[in-house]
C-alpha cells in the first residue's frame, strides 16, 4: 500500500496558488509543465496570503506570470526566505527591492518551500509570459 501511495504522491503536483485574475492561463501552463501528474489549481486574492498558503505547507508553488507590483510582494518574500523557502521571477533571478528601481516585477514569479528549481525549470518551458 505504501508504495502504490507513494507512486501516487509523486506523479502529484499538490498545489499550485495563483491569482484569481488569471487562473485559467496558469492551470493551462502549469498542466503543460508538469505532463501525468495532478495538478490542483487554487485561485486566491493577495500576495501575501498565496505566499504564506506555501509557507503554511498548503500549497506547493506560487506562481504569477504577469507583471506585479514589488510593493505587493516583499513582505511574503522575506517571510518566505527567513523560514527556508525562495522566491525568485519565472527566470530564476532574485527580485530586486532597491527603491531606485522599477517598481514593477515584470518577469512573473514562482514562490516555494522545497523544489524550488524543478518547478522553475519545468514552468519557465512552458512560461507564456
Amino acid at each position: 500500500v505504501f508504495f502504490c501511495f507513494k507512486q501516487w504522491y509523486q506523479r502529484r503536483v499538490r498545489g499550485v496558488i495563483v491569482s484569481r485574475s488569471h487562473a485559467g492561463s496558469v492551470e493551462s501552463t502549469a498542466k503543460e509543465a508538469f505532463p501525468g501528474k495532478t495538478v490542483d489549481v487554487t485561485p486566491a486574492g493577495g500576495a501575501g496570503f498565496k505566499t504564506i498558503e506555501v509557507i503554511e505547507d498548503r500549497q506547493d508553488i506560487y506562481v504569477h506570470t504577469t507583471i506585479i507590483k514589488k510593493w505587493d510582494i516583499c513582505a511574503g518574500d522575506a517571510i518566505l526566505r527567513t523560514l527556508g523557502g525562495k522566491q525568485t521571477d519565472l527566470r530564476g533571478e532574485e527580485i530586486n527591492y532597491r527603491h531606485d528601481l522599477n517598481p514593477k516585477n515584470e518577469h512573473g514569479l514562482i514562490a516555494t518551500m522545497h523544489d524550488h528549481e524543478d518547478y522553475r525549470k519545468a514552468l519557465q518551458g512552458v512560461s507564456h509570459s
